[in-house]
C-alpha cells in the first residue's frame, strides 16, 4: 500500500498459493476490505480455502478480474505465458513468496511494447493492444524490495534466525547422510516455547491421562 499508494478496500486481490503465507496476505486482504480469490494446485488447501470464504479458481481464470495479484507459492512460473493476455488494463502484479521467478519478466517483456519505471519499484509494461501492466519490484519480494526500509519487524526474525542456528546446531552435533533433511519439530516447539516466555505468555500442559488418551487407539472408541 505504501508503494502503490493504492486502496485495497473493493479490490479483486489474488493470492496465488495457500501455504502459511498466501493464508496471511489472503486474511489481511480481506481485513482491508477487498474481494479475495484464491489460486491453488493442492485440493485440500483449495478447500480450507473456500471453507474459509474465499473464492477458489484457475489463475487463468483469476487473472481476468484481478485488480492486484500476490504471488506466494514458492514455485517458478505462476504467472507466465498467455497470463498477461488475459489481464485487464491497470493490473498490478506482486511476489511474495520466493526469489523472481513466480512472475516470469521475460513472458511479459516480449508481450509488451513498452517498459517504463511511473515511480519508485513500479515499472508500467504498456501492451500490444494498449493495456497497462504493473510489475512491483522487479517481481522480488513486495514486502522487502519495496518496503523502503522497514522489512520484517525484528519481532517476526528473531524466531526465523533461531530456527535456522538451531538447524545448524543440529547438523553439527548429528551424523547426517548427504541429503535433504527435515529439521526436526522439537526446534520449532522450543524456538515457540522461548518466543511465548518473552512475551509473558503461559500455555497449558497435557496431563499425564490426557497423554495416554491420545495415544491409545482403543479409548474412545
Amino acid at each position: 500500500m505504501g508503494t502503490t499508494n493504492m486502496l485495497i478496500a473493493g479490490k479483486n486481490v489474488v493470492v496465488c498459493g495457500y501455504g502459511w503465507c498466501g493464508r496471511g496476505v489472503a486474511s489481511r486482504a480481506a481485513g482491508l476490505g477487498a474481494n479475495v480469490i484464491v489460486t491453488e494446485v493442492d485440493p485440500i488447501r483449495a478447500l480450507e480455502a473456500r471453507m474459509d470464504g474465499y473464492r477458489v479458481m484457475k489463475i487463468r481464470e483469476a487473472v481476468k478480474i484481478a485488480d492486484l495479484v500476490v504471488t506466494v507459492t514458492g514455485n517458478i512460473d505462476i504467472i507466465h505465458g498467455d497470463d498477461f493476455k488475459y489481464m485487464k488494463d491497470g493490473c498490478m502484479l506482486s511476489n511474495s513468496g520466493h526469489f523472481n521467478v513466480e512472475i516470469n519478466r521475460q513472458d511479459l517483456e516480449a508481450q509488451s511494447v513498452s517498459c517504463e519505471e511511473v515511480r519508485e519499484s513500479i515499472e508500467m509494461f504498456t501492451m500490444k493492444d494498449g493495456r497497462k501492466i504493473y510489475l512491483l519490484a522487479d517481481g522480488r519480494l513486495v514486502n522487502l524490495a519495496a518496503a523502503r526500509g522497514q522489512g520484517h519487524p525484528a519481532e517476526i526474525m528473531d524466531m526465523s534466525f533461531a530456527v535456522q542456528a538451531l538447524s545448524a546446531k543440529y547438523i553439527v552435533e548429528n551424523d547426517l547422510s548427504l541429503s535433504v533433511e527435515k529439521a526436526p519439530d522439537s526446534i520449532d516447539d522450543d524456538v515457540a516455547r522461548l518466543k511465548l516466555k518473552a512475551m509473558g505468555i503461559e500455555i497449558d500442559d497435557l496431563s499425564e491421562r490426557q497423554k495416554d488418551y491420545l495415544a491409545d487407539w482403543r479409548e474412545g472408541t
